[in-house]
């Protein structure tokens, strides 16, 4: 496994930003929820680590789930927007106020379905709290209430992002300068 450093092409987010945005959008959740218990989903496995810096900064009780979702195409592009649960929800969710916790939207396509799927559930609320946002490659439109960063069309790792399933454990978000990554694969 090679070092990250020979591929990084930038530090697209350092540590302390991070720290900081995590910290306001949980303050502005606990607003928010002020009287509400919460019902946090993550979508596996990148929010994980967003998901527990998030909810730590967040005062009204809150439960947590786990969903592991896929979508399936040609190639690693969904064709027609269908997902696969890969891991289901261990708790109901009716009457809940739901907050799916996402590490990144980028095409949209993924999220909406979930969402789509959640709300035949009736949960009392579902709303969106997503890290990165890459608005430049939205396919569908997906309401986001709480963004940490939009970005731009980047390759980005670090901070529950994985490459090739490594570097998710990083404390920052960098982007990935793939001609480099690719002549040493």
């Amino acid at each position: 496994m090679q070092d990250y450093h020979s591929f990084l092409a930038e530090i697209l987010i350092p540590e302390d930003q991070l720290k900081a945005r995590v910290k306001e959008l949980g303050e502005e959740i606990s607003r928010d929820y002020e009287d509400k218990e919460i019902m946090a989903i993550c979508i596996l496995r990148g929010g994980v680590m967003f998901l527990t810096d998030l909810i730590r900064h967040i005062k009204p009780p809150v439960a947590i789930d786990f969903m592991g979702v896929s979508s399936y195409g040609v190639g690693s592009r969904s064709s027609d927007g269908q997902v696969r649960i890969t891991l289901d929800l261990t708790t109901s969710i009716g009457g809940k106020h739901v907050l799916i916790v996402e590490d990144i939207i980028d095409s949209g396509n993924t999220l909406s379905s979930v969402i789509e799927m959640l709300r035949t559930r009736n949960p009392a609320s579902l709303e969106v709290c997503t890290l990165l946002n890459k608005f430049s490659r939205r396919e569908v439109d997906v309401p986001i209430k709480y963004c940490g960063f939009d970005i731009p069309d980047k390759f980005v790792f670090g901070y529950g992002l994985d490459m090739d399933e490594y570097y998710r454990n990083l404390p920052f978000i960098g982007v990935v300068d793939l001609d480099k990554y690719e002549a040493q694969v």
